[in-house]
């Protein structure tokens, strides 16, 4: 891999916490958020990168792979912590990432969350960087990943993490640094927002709806849930971009296993994802 391929750590841990965010993935996910985000049996995923140029946000509508038997169902998320490890490699056609996420193995303990040496991880799995993602709060209540197979189970530092997403960063990812740029995301995952639950969403100058994955304590580590109500005060948001909220009278479901998802983030590096309709 040339030299001219290989950027300095503080520009990957940018990129990958606005793509995982993610998944999301998270914002991995994820992230990204990085978002990613970003997510782990979800937004890991937060939170798989297709190419270096920024995708089209016009998702086709295609129908959902069916439930198996290795289908993760996760419930219960809604609110919970959760923390990424993203593992990055160069390769011939570019720079690659392993993504790890806390969900539902434990709550990322901030103590040991701080005791993080990503240096030291890098170097005990032969990487050239390790990127720490969060800690990050499902938005949503339950996920579906429509494979997981091939989940496995990683230890950092005191923290046990499942691996969720393989991310294909590229080559030249300076120009995805940005806030709300939409990303593609490979997650394979279906986020469901149950009835009563409120949601928080993003619409551009176009009018397209992205509706928010996950929150960030990154940037700020004192939000919570209650200051998302009135979060687009505090957003530099572009212009003819809107933020608003909305308390669901019956299920919604942002499906993305058949396509990859669309994924941004925020300033603060709150992840959001694209929906055809908005909820």
């Amino acid at each position: 891999m040339s030299k001219k391929h290989l950027l300095k750590p503080s520009l990957f841990i940018s990129v990958l916490l606005v793509t995982l965010a993610a998944c999301g993935s998270g914002d991995t996910s994820t992230t990204a958020e990085s978002t990613v985000t970003e997510a782990p049996a979800t937004e890991v995923a937060s939170t798989e990168v297709a190419s270096t140029d920024v995708p089209t946000t016009d998702v086709p509508t295609t129908d959902a792979p069916a439930a198996s038997a290795s289908n993760s169902v996760r419930d219960g998320m809604h609110a919970v912590r959760y923390c990424e490890i993203i593992l990055l490699s160069g390769k011939e056609d570019g720079i690659h990432g392993e993504v790890f996420n806390t969900f539902p193995l434990n709550e990322c303990p901030e103590d040991q969350w701080k005791a993080i040496d990503t240096v030291v991880i890098a170097k005990a799995e032969g990487v050239f960087f390790a990127s720490s993602n969060g800690p990050r709060y499902w938005a949503m209540d339950s996920v579906m990943k429509s494979d997981a197979s091939e989940t496995y189970k990683k230890t950092f530092g005191e923290i046990e993490m499942n691996h969720y997403a393989s991310v294909f960063v590229g080559a030249n990812p300076a120009a995805m640094q940005n806030p709300y740029t939409p990303r593609a995301v490979d997650r394979k995952a279906a986020f469901t927002f149950n009835a009563g639950t409120t949601v928080y969403m993003l619409r551009d100058a176009e009018g397209k709806t992205y509706v928010m994955q996950s929150w960030s304590q990154q940037v700020d580590p004192e939000l919570v849930e209650d200051d998302l109500l009135t979060l687009g005060e505090r957003l530099e948001l572009p212009e003819g971009w809107t933020y608003d909220s909305k308390t669901l009278m019956q299920e919604f479901v942002v499906e993305t296993r058949a396509e990859d998802a669309q994924v941004l983030s925020d300033d603060l590096r709150n992840s959001y994802s694209y929906v055809a309709t908005a909820p």
